[in-house]
């Protein structure tokens, strides 16, 4: 069984950066591929960006490139996601995932309770 808890959300302006925190506990996360996804209010969940455990590529979508950044630390259990440049699109909850896989993304299956992140403009 794994725990992933998610902090770092909050409001800032436009422009503003924040970096979000997903802890795991429990079984090892360590040899997992790990992503975030977010959800803004009546949209479907979106995939953000992973980062695959075997090889250390990391992937984003067009929306977030060059913005967002995701890393790890094993030592830590956690995986981060600096966020730069925050758009008023980008406000949404904010969700961690662990995939099955050290490979994957193949199948998330294990999910945070999520963060809310709001950006003003």
């Amino acid at each position: 069984q794994v725990q992933l808890v998610e902090s770092g959300g909050g409001l800032v302006q436009a422009g503003g950066s924040l970096r979000l925190s997903c802890a795991a506990s429990g079984r090892t996360f360590r040899s997992y591929t790990m992503g975030w996804f977010r959800q803004a209010p009546g949209k479907e969940r979106e995939f953000v960006a992973t980062i695959i455990w075997s090889s250390g590529n990391t992937y984003y979508a067009d929306s977030v490139k060059g913005r967002f950044t995701i890393s790890r630390d094993n030592a830590k259990n956690t995986v981060y996601l600096q966020m730069n440049s925050l758009k008023p699109e980008d406000t949404a909850v904010y969700y961690c995932a662990k995939d099955r896989t050290s490979w994957g993304p193949l199948v998330y299956d294990y999910w945070g309770q999520g963060t809310q992140v709001t950006v003003s403009s």
